[in-house]
C-alpha cells in the first residue's frame, strides 16, 4: 500500500529511525482502523521484493516494520531475506489471525476481537499490544497476556479516537497491574507518518 522512513511510533521501539512497509490486503476488518485504505490489496500498485528493499536501503536507518492491513496474510519470506541481506532487522506488526512467514527479528502481536490470534503466534510474541476501545478490553488483554512467554513485553494503547477516555483508566489500570506499559501513538503526536 505504501512505503516510508520514519520513526516508529509505538512499543518497544518507540523513537527509533525505521523503514515502514505496508502491505494491502486484510480480513479482520477493525471498525477503528485508521488505515481502512489498506484492506483492499488491489487497489495498490505492485513492486518486487528487490524494488522494495532497494528503496528501503537508502535509508540509514536499519529497522523495517512489515505492517498492514494484516501483513501474515503474505508468505513474507523473500522480503525477510532480501531485507537481512541490505543489514536490516525485520520487524512485523501482526494481529496474529493468519500463521507466520519468514525469519522474523521482532514480532508485535496485536489480537483483535474481529479475528482471534492462532494459538502458535501467541508464543512467538515479543510484544503484545492491546488497543483499549473500552473497559472490557483489559479482561480482553489479561486473556492474551496469559498465552505469551514470560519475556513478551505487555502494552495497553489507547485508541486514538477514545485517547482522552481510555488513557486515564489505561494509567489506573497499570498502577494496580505494573507488568503492563502504556504505549502511545507518539507518530500521531508529532504529526509524523
Amino acid at each position: 500500500m505504501e512505503h516510508f522512513y520514519t520513526l516508529q511510533g509505538e512499543g518497544m521501539y518507540s523513537g527509533q529511525a525505521a523503514y515502514f512497509i505496508r502491505l494491502g490486503g486484510c480480513d479482520v476488518g477493525c471498525v477503528w482502523c485508521d488505515v481502512k485504505d489498506s484492506w483492499d490489496a488491489s487497489k495498490h500498485p505492485v513492486m518486487t521484493v528487490e524494488e522494495i528493499s532497494a528503496v528501503a536501503s537508502a535509508h540509514p536507518g536499519r529497522i523495517a516494520v512489515i505492517t498492514g492491513g494484516e501483513p501474515a496474510m503474505h508468505n513474507l519470506t523473500a522480503i525477510c531475506q532480501s531485507l537481512h541481506h541490505e543489514g536490516f532487522r525485520v520487524h512485523i506488526e501482526t494481529s496474529g489471525a493468519h500463521p507466520l512467514s519468514g525469519k522474523l527479528d521482532f514480532i508485535t502481536l496485536s489480537p483483535k476481537k474481529f479475528k482471534a490470534p492462532l494459538e502458535e503466534n501467541m508464543e512467538l510474541a515479543d510484544e503484545l499490544k492491546i488497543v483499549v476501545y473500552n473497559k472490557s478490553d483489559f479482561a480482553w488483554a489479561e486473556e492474551h497476556a496469559a498465552k505469551v512467554s514470560k519475556q513478551c513485553k505487555l502494552y495497553l494503547q489507547p485508541e486514538w479516537s477514545r485517547i482522552d477516555s481510555m488513557t486515564p483508566l489505561i494509567i489506573d489500570y497499570i498502577k494496580q497491574h505494573p507488568q503492563w506499559q502504556l504505549s502511545l501513538q507518539t507518530h500521531k503526536y508529532i504529526n509524523i507518518p
